[in-house]
């Protein structure tokens, strides 16, 4: 790997992780619940970019199957949050 590849790399992974830690101040201090919902919609999506990057870092497939399970479950905790929030009840 070249170095700028590893530079970028590095970089990208502090942004992310800088990015997550802001989403969980905003979890933990949002003043209403769908402060809390969209900060639990962007720390997934958070997580699902660090996979990726971290299997673009290790060459792992492990890592971009991992990114898609937390895909696919953060989707649906999406769906199942926002119904809640607007209608108080998730299955009908």
């Amino acid at each position: 790997m070249t170095t700028v590849l590893e530079l970028a790399i590095g970089f990208v992974l502090v942004c992310v992780i800088l990015s997550m830690v802001f989403c969980a101040v905003r979890l933990v201090r949002g003043p209403t619940a769908q402060d809390r919902v969209l900060a639990l919609d962007t720390l997934w999506m958070c997580a699902m970019l660090l996979a990726v990057v971290l299997g673009l870092r290790f060459g792992s497939q492990v890592y971009f199957e991992a990114a898609m399970l937390i895909a696919l479950t953060g989707f649906v905790s999406s769906i199942a949050l926002a119904k809640f929030l607007l209608r108080g009840e998730i299955i009908e």
